[in-house]
């Protein structure tokens, strides 16, 4: 894997620094389809992060790249948001290794694949 692709429902200006780049959807193209964004990146091995859950459907049924990111949290407030992600970041990183789809809430994180 090569970095993260962050769907557009996600903010771009995190407060910690991941390992790998992060790229913007918006970097695929105008209100980019989950197909689209699925294709960019499977061609540039990148792994997407989203809260939308065709991408983990998605995957189940597929071999990587791409690998995903499923955010299975509500709603939080900005701050709470980056705090969470801060926290558990180094942790998903290290699943990706090893598993297709990292589930991320906000008790737990689950490994699948």
């Amino acid at each position: 894997m090569k970095g993260f692709l962050f769907d557009e429902n996600l903010p771009m200006r995190l407060r910690f620094s991941p390992r790998l780049p992060i790229v913007p959807a918006a970097k695929v193209g105008r209100n980019p389809s989950d197909s689209q964004i699925w294709e960019f990146a499977r061609k540039h091995d990148l792994v997407i992060v989203s809260k939308d859950a065709d991408f983990s459907g998605r995957i189940i049924t597929q071999t990587p790249p791409p690998r995903v990111v499923h955010l299975r949290f509500g709603n939080l407030r900005r701050n709470d948001f980056h705090a969470l992600l801060a926290r558990v970041w180094p942790r998903i990183e290290t699943l990706l290794k090893s598993h297709k789809l990292v589930n991320v809430y906000l008790d737990r994180l689950e490994g699948i694949g």
